[in-house]
């Protein structure tokens, strides 16, 4: 059977003169798969738009800002993924150079600024309550590897039920 996933961007910005990421506490939408989660910036493409162009047009929405320099980290996909049990295949993104001041909240909730090493699992800082996956990813987003990542995420009940990625 053919694999006919729904394609999306998921984008870090991350301020090198603080070493913080922007997250989005997703907050704001009681119907929202992922409430109660931090997660980076990105949605759904949509027709006519290729993934840079669909990165940048979700950090404009999302966050205010304008890309200026927008690094393609990896790609993964996760079949089965959230209450639906989606197929998805997501562009993974770096953004290290932007234009605009982020708003404290959006549609979705508010967004903060977070350490990295928090986002990486430092032990000296609070687990955020984020999707198991990530955690598994995350790290290979802020690498010094310039090669992009390939991985593969199945979900089951939830959960990864693996994760393998390729260079």
């Amino acid at each position: 059977m053919p694999y006919t996933p729904i394609i999306g961007t998921l984008g870090y910005i991350l301020d090198a003169s603080t070493d913080q990421v922007l997250m989005v506490h997703r907050s704001a939408r009681t119907t929202d798969d992922h409430l109660g989660k931090y997660n980076g910036l990105g949605g759904k493409l949509e027709d006519n738009e290729d993934v840079a162009s669909g990165m940048r047009r979700e950090l404009k929405e999302e966050a205010q800002i304008v890309a200026t320099a927008m690094t393609l980290r990896g790609t993964v996909s996760w079949p089965g993924f959230g209450p639906n049990l989606e197929d998805w295949l997501g562009f993974i993104f770096l953004i290290t150079e932007w234009e605009g001041t982020p708003p404290t909240s959006n549609e979705e909730g508010t967004l903060h600024w977070i350490p990295r090493a928090q986002l990486l699992g430092d032990p000296a800082h609070e687990v955020l309550p984020m999707w198991d996956g990530d955690r598994l990813f995350l790290p290979l987003v802020f690498d010094d590897d310039q090669r992009p990542f390939h991985g593969i995420m199945p979900y089951h009940q939830g959960k990864p039920s693996r994760w393998s990625y390729t260079r």
